[in-house]
């Protein structure tokens, strides 16, 4: 039984102690080092093996089950740092000093505060929506209150954008990018008693955009759980860490420390997982000199695919469908003798066990031993894990980040409708710190596609055409 917060630093080093105990193999030469351009690559469908651009954000080693930010292993992150430190070590490159850290903890809690959009969120019918449909509104509105986009005069021309490349040039030209190519994101309130040290912070890298939707989202997610319960969002607490305030923001109570570390470590697990569908959506979004509100937005309605997010849910619902663990075998054999897909298990890159689902196991099982009601969804758990993984560990199928982390949001408070919105309020910082990083050598996402429709076919006029049969 956990009793300290140091006994969960404890438990996330005997995580990694046994996954590295497992690691077979090393870096992967095609996905690390420097790069020289162009990169012969062999391209499958969905862009699969397609090498997009050159990142410094993080690195997920699918061979290993290693998961990297900005070179630190997630392990380290998890047991030493918090998800201030980490939010601002992918966003800016290097983990803060002191100093910094405290004037970042301190814009965050600023950015919180979110008035006038949630008066325009609650304009809507949010109890009626999708949780992530009301999440990616808010994003909106936070753009209408926070940028001068959705005004004539702050969109912008096509003689303003920096180093872009028009859709015009041919695509047999090789890639190629501009050095320089900083894209400057505009802020309404630029004018507004700003220092110019802050405004030329602002007109140069957006930091200050991504500082609002980093505090901002939370806000909004924890809002959108009270309205679709017929409940008052609440105000942020800024005596309160991220994680703390969260949770606070969604329940109405000040979690114990327990809880809060727990739910800080989740956050971490979640930052940022490589070229992903929702990362990639944001840069192509961001590619195209679009602002950063849309960007997250993208990666936002990527999120809400099934294929993407939304696993966690299905995993707690499996779990009670299935009820306890004597009825586990009975199942698991029901669904691999029809060839159902268990959710929260493989992983389109990982090969072995999940780096995430290793920390996220054991917290979910001290959760679960606190709480009576999870007691029995989390031992199911353990025993689907045994039943799928006898059968399948030899493919390469163990469980992923989603399979222990909607017990440890359900034990957290959170309702079962916000486990993706989590998600997405953890890894803005993650797409963000991409954004960044590719805009500064832009180039505009281009793919092409092979046409395997007929040729040549001659056009026949209206009068002469046949009635078509049928089919």
């Amino acid at each position: 039984m956990i009793r300290s917060l140091k006994q969960i630093t404890q438990l996330i080093l005997k995580a990694k102690q046994a996954a590295y105990s497992q690691m077979k193999g090393s870096l992967e030469p095609a996905f690390t080092g420097p790069v020289k351009w162009p990169v012969k690559c062999t391209v499958g469908p969905g862009l699969e093996g397609a090498i997009a651009c050159e990142s410094t954000v993080g690195y997920v080693n699918g061979s290993l089950g290693a998961l990297i930010y900005r070179g630190y292993d997630v392990f380290d992150l998890c047991a030493y740092s918090n998800f201030e430190e980490v939010s601002y070590l992918l966003i800016h490159g290097a983990l803060p000093t002191r100093k910094e850290l405290e004037e970042y903890k301190q814009r965050l809690v600023q950015y919180r505060y979110l008035p006038a959009t949630l008066r325009q969120l609650m304009s809507f019918p949010v109890e009626q929506m999708n949780a992530m449909a009301a999440l990616r509104m808010g994003v909106t509105l936070m753009r209408q209150e926070f940028s001068l986009w959705d005004k004539e005069t702050g969109r912008r021309v096509t003689g303003q954008a920096i180093g872009t490349d028009e859709d015009s040039i041919p695509m047999e030209t090789m890639p190629r990018g501009e050095p320089h190519a900083v894209y400057e994101f505009e802020n309404a309130y630029t004018h507004k008693g700003w220092t110019a040290a802050e405004t030329a912070e602002e007109r140069a890298t957006g930091l200050r955009t991504c500082y609002h939707l980093l505090a901002g989202t939370p806000t909004l997610a924890a809002a959108v759980a009270r309205l679709r319960r017929n409940q008052m969002p609440l105000d942020p607490d800024p005596t309160l860490s991220h994680a703390a305030n969260y949770l606070y923001m969604i329940t109405g109570r000040r979690p114990t420390p327990i809880e809060e570390r727990i739910m800080d470590v989740a956050l971490i697990l979640h930052a940022d997982h490589g070229m992903n569908a929702s990362a990639f959506a944001t840069v192509v979004v961001a590619s195209t000199l679009s602002d950063m509100y849309s960007s997250i937005g993208s990666g936002i309605a990527a999120l809400n695919g099934p294929l993407h997010g939304g696993a966690n849910e299905q995993v707690v619902r499996t779990l009670l469908q299935i009820g306890r663990p004597s009825n586990v075998k009975a199942w698991a054999a029901n669904a691999l003798a029809h060839k159902h897909k268990i959710m929260g298990f493989g992983h389109r890159v990982y090969k072995t066990y999940d780096p995430r689902a290793r920390v996220l196991g054991p917290l979910a099982k001290h959760l679960a031993g606190e709480k009576r009601e999870l007691r029995d969804l989390f031992e199911t758990a353990i025993a689907l894990e045994a039943e799928v993984t006898a059968k399948l560990g030899a493919k390469g199928i163990y469980p992923n980040v989603d399979f222990y982390s909607g017990l440890v949001y359900a034990a957290l408070g959170i309702p079962l409708e916000l486990f993706t919105p989590t998600f997405a309020v953890a890894r803005v910082a993650g797409w963000t710190a991409r954004v960044l990083e590719y805009l500064q050598n832009n180039r505009l996402f281009r793919p092409r596609a092979i046409y395997t429709g007929p040729l040549n076919l001659k056009f026949v006029p209206l009068a002469k055409r046949g009635q078509k049969k049928r089919t």
